[in-house]
């Protein structure tokens, strides 16, 4: 074993919870970036934007900067240390929410959006990257979730506490308060998260990455993580909607929006938890969350308050299955020196479910009804969970 394999084993078997609390803060600080700000561009205050194409252009370029950059800082994190793209990320991060409360013009705002999903490109799998190697195997489950639920945290805060930052003082506040926020968990990080040293890996050609990533070993975790962050954006975007089509006001839908979001917060930690005590496998939770998720859509199809209450609630709960048990699966079966590529595929999985679970819905209701767009996303998860079910029987029969 090499004297950075030593390193990294001793950190992983005795990773005191204070290391943790930065990367916590920055799952935290993408998420309340990311929805903080897309919930507030459109209105509140005069320097906020006022156009719809615009308004679309800026939420775009920051999705569109984090699926083509997360692999690349993934990669980056394994071969110089996830630490440096941690911290960089999240320097960059402050740099460029700065930018905005300091020229405050419509054209650097761009520049902001732009910097912002950069740096959380670079940030966002390198944590998770080291969530991964700070924490045994035994203990990735509980770390994951952990994880995913400060990060729910930041999604459930971000449209409120940014609201009332864009009410008090416009965008340029919001923007101010990312900036600190995204310095003070970079100077955190740095006096806190240990170096973790890249390991030595041997060279990997484009023929052995494609095996790597067609491997269900990957692929499966990985597309239902799409899945559920596909639910997730859909049910976030149009359970509003159908609040709205059968008589309830703002309050209740939003309330509605809320418990989806506490609903997934919750129950990632005892997920992870149940995961590391043997209590369910990331299979069998994997597959549980996506009919669950599937159930929480049908819900949708009920019509009054309580339809959207009950589909929000079991969407917020199969997705918050799903994810830790999917981030410790893909821990478990990737190569710890790959750990960075891996995370940043997976993101980039994630970003394209974020945007194609409301594509799907949105153009299947366009053609029929909203009722049928729930009913094909809800298709599309129980068919992922069969499909899951088979390559893990086909893995199981090939390895023996």
């Amino acid at each position: 074993m090499t004297s950075a394999e030593q390193t990294s084993a001793k950190i992983a078997q005795a990773a005191p919870r204070r290391l943790m609390w930065p990367l916590y803060a920055a799952g935290f600080t993408t998420a309340f970036g990311a929805h903080g700000i897309a919930a507030n561009l459109g209105g509140f205050s005069e320097d906020a934007v006022t156009s719809l194409m615009v308004l679309g252009g800026l939420l775009a370029l920051y999705d569109g900067a984090e699926v083509l950059l997360k692999p690349l800082f993934g990669t980056l994190a394994d071969r110089v240390g996830a630490r440096p793209v941690l911290l960089g990320g999240l320097a960059a991060f402050a740099v460029a929410s700065a930018v905005y409360v300091l020229a405050g013009s419509p054209a650097w705002l761009w520049a902001a959006r732009l910097g912002q999903g950069a740096a959380a490109s670079a940030f966002s799998p390198a944590a998770s990257a080291l969530v991964a190697r700070l924490n045994p195997a035994t203990g990735h489950g509980r770390a994951f979730g952990s994880y995913g639920f400060y990060k729910s945290i930041g999604y459930t805060l971000g449209p409120l506490l940014g609201g009332a930052l864009v009410w008090a003082g416009g965008l340029r506040a919001l923007f101010g308060v990312l900036a600190v926020l995204g310095a003070a968990v970079a100077v955190w990080g740095a006096l806190t998260v240990p170096a973790v040293p890249p390991l030595p890996k041997a060279r990997q050609t484009v023929l052995g990455l494609v095996r790597r990533l067609v491997d269900p070993a990957f692929l499966a975790p990985t597309a239902a993580l799409a899945a559920a962050t596909a639910a997730l954006s859909a049910g976030v975007g149009f359970l509003p909607v159908s609040g709205a089509a059968a008589g309830l006001g703002t309050v209740a839908t939003g309330a509605a929006v809320s418990v989806l979001a506490g609903c997934a917060a919750l129950v990632q930690p005892r997920a992870g938890r149940a995961l590391d005590a043997g209590r369910i496998t990331s299979r069998g939770g994997i597959t549980a969350g996506l009919l669950l998720t599937a159930a929480g859509l049908g819900c949708a199809l009920l019509p009054g308050l309580a339809g959207v209450l009950c589909a929000a609630a079991l969407i917020g709960a199969g997705t918050g299955l799903i994810t830790p048990l999917g981030f410790a699966a893909l821990a478990a079966a990737t190569p710890v020196e790959r750990l960075g590529q891996t995370m940043g595929a997976a993101e980039l999985g994630r970003e394209l479910g974020d945007a194609g679970g409301p594509l799907l819905v949105g153009a299947v209701a366009t053609l029929a009804t909203l009722a049928y767009g729930y009913a094909a996303l809800a298709l599309l998860l129980v068919i992922g969970s069969v499909l899951i079910r088979l390559a893990s029987r086909r893995g199981t029969a090939t390895a023996q």
